[in-house]
């Protein structure tokens, strides 16, 4: 957290365990991040809420700028693609969805506007502005900005004077369009072959933003279009087009007359804010393997977001996606891609696969962990996070007895350390399965009664497989007003598993009943995480009933804006997983 002159942070930044390499480049963003807030907030700060963004989406761009030109993680614009931009399209395609530059009436409303617009999606636009007016002008007129405004307060028309005049360009038309509209364009390549297989036509096709927009925008994108061809077994870039995407519809006349190449980026370098799709012929290069001969790891992230989009979106079916997974995680060489491609397959097989179909689903992960895990390089980052995967991905008695074994040192893997950190993980997997009691939880704690030690004890106890673990755990998370913050999250973590249908279903409408008073009760920070952590959009409870229940609730007189608006997200997920569920099942 930023103060004047002052950076703190919680304990969990000085690690006590092993952790990936992504752990520490994570790390070194935050610390960037809260430093740039020097600048960015204490130095020159926003007149009001509305313009949080002037804080937040400048931190976030100023962190991965610094970080890619100044430290040893020059690749962090590959991070930045994979979460940030992924956090910021989520957010950007809910109905509480909201412009960059917003209006803030109160307190509340701008405490529930620290998401994904203000920091990801904003910092992501910046990156854009940059591409739009030139990197150089860009920075000149930031310098601009701090020189006039320091020790003062600012508005949105204050930084656009100065980047005005640092470029040359007239930028309120660009304000209204990225700044001041909501939603997400799409692009996609359209285009005609001839005779021999060379573009005869080929056209980049902007949609506007999805339903919950407020408007249908056609943005001024500046991007570039990556031509990859195959090279001694791997796929190069061989041409890059840098142009404008103003209109719906814009020619690529430098394409025309050349050859279909196996893979097209569209945003190559990922230049704008946008979802990507890819036509047939580039899809199918990368299922049959194609993303693990990208030479580069910013395509390989752009291509595997693409991927996540489509399956969010129910145009891709869930087992598909798993499945290239699957084939090309072993092969991605950037460890926080790759962490975060074994992430998104749990998350895909828990809400947005055919639930007749997920436990093939979560079988053919936790063996392909299991086989990576014990042929990963020693000690490697590789390893450990294969490890973590096999835990997540666990449901089946053989690989439980599996973890079960490298837990009490049956099996031993050279190099796999089972430390604090991961023995916990551990724990918590057995717990959800039953395969460990509450007399083994307070064995660990006694082990470790440090305050990491106490919270995941309690993220182990809620995930035992039993009712009365669930009464309390719901108890401590709702109920107990003394549960520090740290601990509370800690329990809400382990209140539900994939595995728990019945044991969680009972309070779909306890929640409903509960939440208002909750939210009305506590302060903001325990409130919002009894709502948004204790939504149920759980593997069981992903059902019509659930969107049911939720409209009777927000149909309710007198909710404060800012618990409908959390709500009416939750309720926005359950509705997208329905869809992907019945893509995946019709697959």
């Amino acid at each position: 957290m930023e103060n004047a002159g002052c950076v703190t942070f919680r304990e969990d930044y000085v690690f006590r365990s092993k952790v990936t390499d992504a752990r520490y480049e994570r790390r070194c963003e935050t610390i960037l991040h809260e430093m740039a807030h020097m600048w960015f907030g204490d130095l020159v700060t926003m007149r009001w809420w509305d313009d949080l963004w002037l804080n937040e989406s400048f931190a976030t761009y100023a962190s991965v700028l610094c970080q890619t030109n100044a430290t040893r993680w020059t690749g962090s614009w590959t991070t930045f693609a994979n979460s940030e931009k992924t956090w910021a399209y989520r957010q950007d395609q809910l109905p509480s969805t909201h412009p960059i530059a917003t209006d803030a009436p109160d307190v509340q409303t701008a405490e529930v506007n620290f998401d994904g617009i203000t920091y990801a999606k904003g910092a992501s636009v910046l990156k854009q502005l940059g591409a739009y007016v030139g990197v150089e002008a860009f920075l000149a007129g930031l310098r601009e900005y701090f020189a006039e405004h320091a020790y003062g307060n600012t508005t949105l028309a204050d930084l656009l004077s100065a980047l005005e005049k640092s470029s040359g360009r007239n930028l309120g038309d660009w304000s209204k369009l990225w700044l001041e509209t909501t939603g997400i364009n799409t692009l996609r390549p359209e285009f005609t072959l001839d005779k021999v297989g060379n573009y005869a036509s080929f056209e980049i096709v902007q949609s506007a933003p999805n339903e919950v927009a407020t408007t249908n925008t056609i943005r001024p994108h500046r991007l570039a279009v990556g031509v990859y061809s195959e090279q001694d077994g791997r796929l190069v870039r061989t041409n890059r087009i840098e142009l404008d995407v103003t209109s719906e519809r814009t020619p690529v006349e430098q394409l025309i007359g050349t050859p279909q190449p196996p893979l097209l980026l569209l945003n190559d370098d990922d230049l704008t804010y946008c979802k990507l799709r890819l036509d047939e012929d580039s899809l199918a290069t990368l299922r049959s393997g194609g993303i693990a001969k990208l030479v580069d790891s910013l395509p390989r992230a752009l291509a595997w977001s693409a991927a996540w989009d489509m399956t969010r979106d129910g145009e891709l079916a869930t087992r598909d996606y798993v499945a290239l997974i699957l084939a090309g995680a072993g092969q991605e060489t950037d460890i926080g891609v790759m962490q975060s491609l074994t992430r998104q397959a749990l998350r895909a097989l828990e809400l947005y696969a055919d639930p007749q179909w997920a436990p093939e689903g979560y079988a053919a992960l936790a063996d392909t962990a299991v086989a990576a895990l014990r042929a990963a390089a020693a000690g490697s980052d590789h390893q450990l996070a294969w490890a973590h995967a096999l835990l997540g991905a666990s449901r089946s008695n053989e690989h439980i007895a599996t973890v079960r074994a490298l837990f009490d040192g049956s099996e031993v893997i050279d190099g796999l350390a089972i430390d604090e950190e991961l023995r916990w993980s551990m724990v918590q997997s057995l717990s959800a399965r039953g395969a460990i009691d509450a007399a083994g939880i307070d064995a660990e704690l006694e082990r470790d009664p440090s305050a990491a030690g106490q919270r995941h004890a309690a993220t182990a106890r809620a995930l035992q497989p039993t009712a009365k673990a669930k009464a309390e755990a719901w108890r401590l998370a709702v109920d107990d007003d003394a549960l520090p913050n740290a601990m509370q999250e800690a329990v809400i973590l382990g209140f539900s598993h994939p595995t728990q249908g019945e044991l969680v279903k009972p309070y779909v409408q306890r929640y409903f009943a509960e939440v208002e008073a909750v939210w009305k009760r506590r302060t903001s920070e325990l409130a919002q995480n009894v709502v948004v952590g204790l939504f149920p959009a759980w593997t069981s409870t992903i059902s019509p009933d659930t969107v049911q229940a939720a409209d009777e609730f927000l149909r309710r007189d007198g909710l404060p804006a800012a618990l409908r608006r959390l709500v009416g997200e939750g309720r926005a997920d359950v509705v997208r997983a329905l869809r992907a569920r019945e893509a995946d099942s019709s697959a």
